[in-house]
């Protein structure tokens, strides 16, 4: 189940709203939001609702340990290594099999599915762990909670992902109230808009580029194609964002901000602060200080920092293109420390840099294999020649709907709504009207999107594969 599907939206969620707010008791409201939580897992993945329960009693065990008498390095280091063992067989093991095929090994594929969301409940528990390591106070003795925790639908399959020590007094403690409820109503719709009115069209156009053959390809049609992916991914995983953390505000809690403009970055360094905030903050936190930060010399950061940027890239998935996306960002990200401190000129001339650094690095995520993405990059070096077929390829691309959506698109991008939100949190008669106004603008948004459900195939979320 998706939240951009009528399933979702006018059947299941307006049920878990209306049963949630008619149970006062918070233990039982928990209780109703864990089912439910699984119920939505099943609606997709139901063998693996199994596969989730088993993750969350193996951290609610390890937890336990962790305040029994066993050496506690040893708990942690087994949990943490069944954690990853179970994602590492889930996850990578056909690529692992296929690499080593490739070396000259005839080994039989083990053709396992991919649980969904699998990435994000497995790094959940894992910061479960880590923060109950360091502060024993809050190991939960509740199943139930920790289950709320980790398998809470609105994050629960493509994020963002919740640190534990960031939410579990607002498992037991949070506050429920209108102000809030319309603020989560209104944060969700501005999410489901960017992913049936932008992403999706833009996705369209991607897959136009991204499938063609090298005959249809010239550099103009690969260097839209490369831009459009750059915004569709963008709009369609901070959609998926806004619309997890307005539906955790209609229930209550307050999640963390996922992304905060990311086009709108300076240096790829700045470009992280701001692109999927909670897996950078995660191994900022779980792995890179741990390996030493910075407090270790300057070759042993940079090598820490390439290593984190290794595991990114194959958090994101099995095979060697993310891997390289990856690297491909811990390279500038080193560049960047070996540069002189910037000044107002680099600063300016860094900025362009940057965007083309991401737009070239979103090739090798958006490709479905390396050759791929390497006839888009030559494409893209214009050694393609302009054909019959590229023509007629980029007449369809620039049709007047896609030249809308991408003007619409390149706005959006740009952080120009949080100064009018910063305007409008004032008290002024201006400050209100643009409050109600933004009410009304969510209002058109949803009719536009219900429109676009009863038109449109089904089209899940780009990390949902994740």
């Amino acid at each position: 189940m998706v939240f951009s599907s009528p399933a979702f939206l006018f059947a299941f969620l307006p049920v878990t709203f209306l049963l949630s707010r008619l149970i006062p008791h918070r233990t039982a409201q928990n209780a109703l939001l864990a089912v439910l939580s699984l119920v939505f897992y099943a609606f997709g993945e139901p063998v693996y609702v199994l596969l989730l329960l088993g993750s969350v009693g193996i951290n609610y065990l390890s937890g336990v340990l962790l305040c029994s008498r066993l050496n506690k390095k040893a708990v942690l280091a087994a949990a943490v290594l069944l954690n990853l063992g179970i994602l590492c067989v889930f996850k990578y093991a056909d690529f692992a099999v296929d690499t080593l095929n490739r070396l000259g090994l005839s080994l039989p594929q083990p053709g396992i599915a991919l649980p969904i969301g699998i990435s994000f409940f497995t790094f959940q528990g894992l910061s479960y762990l880590i923060d109950c390591y360091r502060d024993r106070s809050l190991v939960s003795r509740s199943f139930l909670k920790l289950t709320l925790y980790i398998a809470f639908f609105p994050q629960l399959i493509a994020g963002p992902i919740v640190k534990y020590h960031q939410v579990s007094q607002q498992i037991d403690h949070r506050e429920m109230y209108p102000a809030l409820t319309a603020d989560g109503i209104r944060r969700f719709i501005l999410g489901l808009g960017k992913k049936l009115l932008l992403s999706n069209t833009l996705g369209q156009m991607a897959d136009l580029v991204f499938l063609a053959s090298p005959a249809q390809l010239d550099a103009r049609s690969a260097w839209l194609g490369a831009f459009c992916y750059m915004l569709q991914i963008y709009f369609d995983f901070s959609g998926y964002s806004d619309m997890a953390i307005g539906l955790g505000r209609m229930f209550g809690f307050q999640f963390e901000e996922n992304f905060r403009y990311p086009y709108a970055s300076g240096s790829i360094k700045e470009f992280w602060r701001r692109w999927h905030i909670s897996l950078s903050s995660w191994f900022r936190d779980y792995l890179y200080i741990p390996l030493g930060g910075n407090r270790k010399g300057r070759f042993r950061t940079e090598l820490n920092k390439c290593l984190v940027f290794f595991c990114t890239g194959l958090w994101h998935g099995a095979s060697w293109s993310f891997v390289l996306w990856g690297l491909w960002h811990g390279f500038f990200i080193i560049l960047e420390d070996l540069l002189p401190p910037p000044g107002k000129l680099r600063r300016i001339l860094w900025r362009p840099v940057t965007l083309l650094a991401v737009l070239l690095g979103f090739v090798l995520f958006r490709a479905d294999s390396l050759p791929v993405a390497g006839t888009v990059y030559s494409a893209m070096a214009g050694t393609l020649p302009v054909t019959l077929e590229s023509a007629a390829l980029l007449r369809a691309l620039l049709s007047p709907l896609n030249i809308l959506i991408l003007v619409a698109a390149c706005f959006c991008a740009l952080p120009l709504l949080p100064r009018i939100k910063a305007f409008a949190s004032g008290e002024s008669a201006g400050a209100s009207v643009l409050r109600i106004a933004s009410y009304g603008a969510a209002i058109g948004i949803f009719l536009l999107c219900v429109l676009n459900l009863s038109s449109t195939q089904f089209n899940p979320f780009i990390y949902f594969r994740f």
